[in-house]
């Protein structure tokens, strides 16, 4: 009985193999099953914003040994996919022209995007701040009814942390138009930042937002050595996306952290890090981080990395946003107005980035002091036009200290492109301080109104970004 079915299941078998070759030679077998579909990371998809005048990276996967085409108006390039199905084509660089454009992948299967523009894209990231919501921001609502902008495009990576470089976001991912349905949770500051750029540039704008409320910069580097969590999982599948650069914003949990001045080694850290695994030179501007009475910033440690942050200034292609007027809660260590963060990381892309030399880009920062006598004159980079108060009232939040280093409010007089700081009791001064707590609300700005950077001057490490 045994062999009887043996021998049944023997000939049904051989009958299988022969019916299924004569299928297979007639191109009736449909063999999805035998080969894997070509298949594109989460970021290249429809609705996205390729970056202009740069070549255009795509890559993703296919089956070993499988031939690639890759086209997009009247370019295109071909590519066989590497033993562990990986592959990756560079299209020529394209012009901003405001048309939507295809993109058709073809392997063992097609992959057709749609409605792709052609202009700038630039990252966002951080912790919380980067992170906030258009919605719960000061003039969300204004600004979400007005949001109806088809030439900006939102990208939101979903937060997770990998051990590794990861090959792509969670694919819940994808681009979106902006409209007063999908911005309200998108990054307020990002958000704002990519307006504001999109409405002087005049061409299409893409976002990708990708922040971690809470997260320390650690695990967003990269380096020879190492690569942190947050990078590993949302930046690296971003790449090679060609992007113009990044913004952000963070630094309060490493203010928690006491990292003061060795906050500088960490940024250039970052910086150099996405620079090298993205192969560009990015433009990265960031915000310095605002005041905040909350316990957990311990006394001088704010100041501390406010130092660090303006000596990231030193590594070409960056910028800084100074927010010390922009807290409407000091008890909040999440200010409210993102409006005007965005706008001032704008200014320093238009103005370095884009090249409109008109643009002013940064408030007043220390460049040199002088002992005068009894006084001591400061002088800064990004006057504009000139200095002065924001409220017309006596210049704010200035010390002085002699060799004692005992430091004492001071007098603080605008003279021509300085200021003369001096007190009373203080008959021969050594160094000036100024806005230099936690608390900081100073009133020096430039004939721009943007506002001075808190500083020090005993061997004051800040640039200027010049």
């Amino acid at each position: 009985m045994t062999e009887l079915r043996n021998a049944r299941q023997g000939k049904l078998f051989r009958f299988a193999i022969t019916y299924f070759g004569i299928l297979l030679t007639c191109g009736l077998v449909v063999t999805r099953e035998l080969h894997a579909d070509v298949k594109l990371p989460s970021v290249l998809n429809s609705h996205m914003v390729l970056q202009r005048d740069m070549p255009i990276p795509v890559w993703g996967w296919a089956d070993a040994g499988e031939k690639v085409t890759v086209s997009i108006g009247e370019s295109s390039a071909a590519v066989t996919a590497d033993a562990d199905g990986k592959w990756k084509v560079a299209l020529p660089a394209m012009k901003a022209d405001g048309k939507a454009h295809s993109l058709k992948v073809v392997g063992n299967n097609t992959v057709m995007l749609e409605d792709i523009l052609i202009g700038e894209v630039w990252v966002g990231s951080g912790q919380s701040n980067m992170e906030w919501a258009l919605q719960s921001t000061i003039g969300a609502a204004e600004a979400i009814a007005a949001a109806n902008r088809p030439n900006i495009r939102l990208f939101h990576v979903k937060k997770v942390q990998k051990k590794e470089p990861a090959d792509d976001v969670e694919v819940t991912a994808h681009w979106t138009a902006c409209t007063p349905e999908s911005v309200p949770a998108f990054s307020g500051v990002l958000y704002y930042f990519g307006r504001k750029v999109h409405d002087e540039i005049d061409v299409p704008v893409g976002l990708i937002n990708s922040s971690w409320g809470g997260s320390p910069i650690e695990p967003w580097t990269v380096t020879e050595k190492s690569s942190g969590g947050m990078y590993n999982g949302m930046i690296a599948p971003l790449q090679p996306f060609g992007i113009r650069g990044a913004i952000w914003y963070q630094g309060e949990t490493n203010v928690i952290g006491k990292n003061g001045l060795a906050y500088f080694d960490k940024t250039k850290d970052l910086v150099e890090g996405w620079r090298k695994t993205w192969n560009s030179e990015l433009p990265f501007y960031f915000v310095q981080i605002a005041p905040w009475s909350g316990a957990r910033y311990e006394p001088g440690q704010l100041p501390a990395l406010w130092e660090a942050q303006t000596a990231s200034l030193k590594l070409p292609r960056t910028g800084m946003a100074v927010t010390t007027d922009l807290v409407d809660n000091v008890a909040d260590i999440h200010p409210r107005n993102k409006l005007d963060v965005g706008n001032r990381l704008a200014r320093w892309a238009l103005a370095k980035t884009y090249g409109m030399k008109d643009v002013v880009y940064s408030g007043p920062l220390l460049r040199s002091f002088k002992v005068e006598g009894n006084s001591v004159r400061v002088d800064f980079a990004h006057v504009a036009g000139g200095l002065k108060s924001r409220d017309d009232a006596a210049l704010s939040e200035f010390q002085i200290a002699g060799t004692d280093g005992k430091f004492v409010d001071a007098e603080a007089k605008i003279d021509g492109l300085s200021v003369i700081v001096s007190s009373a009791e203080v008959a021969e001064p050594k160094n000036v301080r100024f806005g230099w707590h936690k608390l900081a609300n100073p009133n020096l700005v430039n004939s721009e109104g943007l506002p001075a950077s808190p500083f020090q001057t005993e061997n004051w490490q800040g640039g200027t970004g010049e």
